[in-house]
């Protein structure tokens, strides 16, 4: 099969490679997914460059990758089963994010033409869906979901603020705050504020001309996917019982901290928490299966779509995908074809 193909860290251009690797087989409990999609997004450049250094102590590997496949998001066709599965047959239709354990910046496998996935780490793809679209979904959404129902406890009648809000993330930050009831204000650069009031933003912000801590209007969440906004500013903008959830993108390690990245932001958020009620502790939820299958109900019953950027790349064309992606300009999910 082909393969992308990474023997140590460091940046995208010098370390990707097309190989012809053997095709897995399907172990106990797994299932062999011919994949059909699948996406580049900001874990899997952390995961590649190996940055920040903290991620490879989370199981990644300390001095190079153990998975040398990097990817984490698939959409494909069930081909084989292996002992003991019984979920799904050969010509299902499934997708997911196929990373085990807790460490989401790592490699899993996806950017290659087959992979044995772990079958609870799947679910079937609506209908309506294409390949390309579900490979949109995974990783992305559920972050979206997990921080605004879990950690900012949207509920219906609130307004929500999404910075960063045309990204992979941010598009589904917008639509899930839709779906739970909320107004919603979303803020991203001029050329992507048409595609935010088409997801439903009942308000648009430009960044380039509107600083949003002081826009002067209070909301009660501030989902804030790419500020570098010191807390003291974004509260400004928050309603006194309001709360602020930060993503913490690094902006592809332009933030300077090569060790710990966002963490270095959002440690000194937790330290304070207790303290100030604006400022979430870490709040547990549902496993991924359940996250997963909450987004699968949304996306077949049409209440959220994936938004797949203009720009589609095929499997060897990997490198101009992450220069896509760490350009900025991609809107919604840049996903790789197989």
């Amino acid at each position: 099969m082909r393969a992308i193909v990474q023997q140590r860290y460091g940046p995208y251009a010098d370390v990707l490679e097309l190989r012809t690797l053997p095709t897995p087989v399907a172990g106990p409990g797994q299932v062999l997914v011919a994949v059909r999609a699948t996406s580049v997004h900001a874990d899997v450049w952390h995961a590649v460059h190996g940055l920040p250094y903290v991620m490879r102590l989370g199981g990644s590997g300390v001095r190079a990758p153990k998975q040398r496949i990097p990817g984490t998001d698939l959409a494909g066709e069930v081909v084989a089963v292996g002992p003991g599965s019984h979920r799904f047959a050969p010509g299902d239709r499934v997708y997911g994010e196929i990373t085990r354990g807790a460490n989401l910046w790592a490699n899993a496998g996806a950017f290659a033409e087959y992979v044995a996935v772990d079958e609870h780490l799947l679910a079937t793809i609506p209908e309506h869906l294409s390949f390309t679209e579900a490979a949109a979904v995974p990783t992305a959404a559920m972050i979206a979901l997990t921080n605004l129902r879990d950690t900012g406890q949207v509920r219906a009648g609130q307004h929500v603020l999404v910075n960063g809000a045309a990204g992979a993330v941010g598009v589904w930050a917008v639509q899930l705050a839709k779906s739970f009831g909320a107004q919603v204000t979303a803020v991203d650069g001029p050329a992507k504020l048409d595609l935010l009031r088409d997801l439903g933003a009942d308000a648009v912000m430009d960044y380039t001309r509107v600083d949003f801590t002081r826009s002067g209007t209070r909301y009660d969440i501030v989902f804030d996917i790419v500020s570098q906004a010191p807390f003291r500013q974004v509260r400004r903008v928050l309603a006194p019982d309001g709360t602020f959830v930060l993503i913490g993108h690094d902006q592809y390690g332009h933030s300077g901290h090569r060790v710990l990245g966002s963490l270095t932001r959002m440690l000194p958020l937790l330290a304070i928490s207790p303290v100030v009620k604006q400022i979430p502790p870490i709040r547990s939820g549902p496993p991924r299966e359940e996250n997963l299958a909450t987004i699968t109900d949304l996306l077949a019953t049409r209440r959220i779509r994936p938004v797949v950027d203009d720009h589609i790349f095929d499997l060897d064309d990997v490198v101009a995908a992450m220069d896509h992606l760490t350009s900025g300009a991609a809107q919604g999910r840049v996903v790789l074809t197989v």
